[in-house]
């Protein structure tokens, strides 16, 4: 399935794989699906599926199938957390989250679950 959704104002191109489409035919409540974007001493971007995805703003992509973008942070930048996916996070607030907005998503599903890359180019 490929579809353009809108998220802060800006267009996203949402891609899903035909095992993914499959996938989602069978859930009985729609996917959340949450693109973060991470900054602290770095900058990470992950894709968080169901009930990892913390945001609270999602666009309906199909009818199974809802996105959200997360910009977060943490208060300080420890080394030991950054591949910890129960790092404390806080939402950052951004005045003009556009420009931050991922331009495209694409997500799958496989024999280890749900996947997912977005990017700006």
């Amino acid at each position: 399935m490929k579809t353009t959704i809108e998220i802060f104002g800006r267009s996203v191109d949402v891609e899903s794989s035909k095992t993914a489409d499959r996938a989602l035919a069978k859930l009985s409540a729609p996917l959340q699906v949450e693109m973060e974007l991470y900054f602290s001493c770095l900058i990470r971007k992950a894709v968080r599926f169901g009930g990892d995805a913390c945001g609270t703003a999602f666009s309906a992509a199909g009818p199974k199938l809802h996105v959200g973008f997360r910009p977060v942070q943490t208060k300080a930048c420890r080394i030991s957390t950054l591949t910890s996916p129960v790092a404390p996070l806080t939402d950052l607030p951004i005045v003009r989250p556009e420009p931050f907005v991922p331009k495209w998503l694409k997500i799958d599903y496989g024999k280890n679950g749900w996947t997912g890359e977005f990017g700006w180019t």
